[in-house]
């Protein structure tokens, strides 16, 4: 078994997805727009999702996680009670990952290095979702 993260970007996951295979180095390895779904007359999109992402699956590594935009509602609330933990191989890369997902968005938690890591940091990104950025010592997770 395992559990694979799923996230709903209300509207933002085509941004999202190439911001994350530009800075992160994702890719995605499937996407599915509304309009390529079989109709479902009994659970039909709202018009004007069409062409917004029903689904996708993106590879980080050796994760995989998928996406979508969701339904796209205007009053969603923000992303939270989650985040997305990504252990970078080297300190130097978790920087850069780290400086890539606050652009734009907000510091939670400075990366630097704490008693358990060599470099830890929390971010919300510019999609508003959370990240934990860290490097683990060595020999450990």
């Amino acid at each position: 078994m395992y559990v694979q993260p799923y996230v709903f970007f209300n509207g933002r996951c085509e941004e999202a997805l190439a911001y994350y295979t530009e800075k992160l180095g994702a890719e995605v390895t499937f996407k599915m727009r509304y309009k390529e779904a079989p109709p479902d007359p009994q659970n039909a999109p709202r018009p004007g999702l069409e062409e917004k992402i029903m689904h996708a699956a993106i590879k980080m590594g050796s994760t995989l996680w998928m996406a979508s935009d969701g339904h796209c509602d205007p009053n969603a609330g923000s992303m939270n009670g989650f985040a997305l933990s990504l252990t970078a191989d080297d300190d130097a890369t978790a920087q850069r990952y780290f400086k890539a997902l606050a652009d734009g968005g907000q510091v939670a938690l400075p990366y630097q290095p704490t008693f358990w890591s060599k470099g830890f940091g929390m971010v919300v990104d510019r999609f508003g979702l959370m990240w934990m950025v860290t490097v683990p010592e060595e020999g450990g997770h």
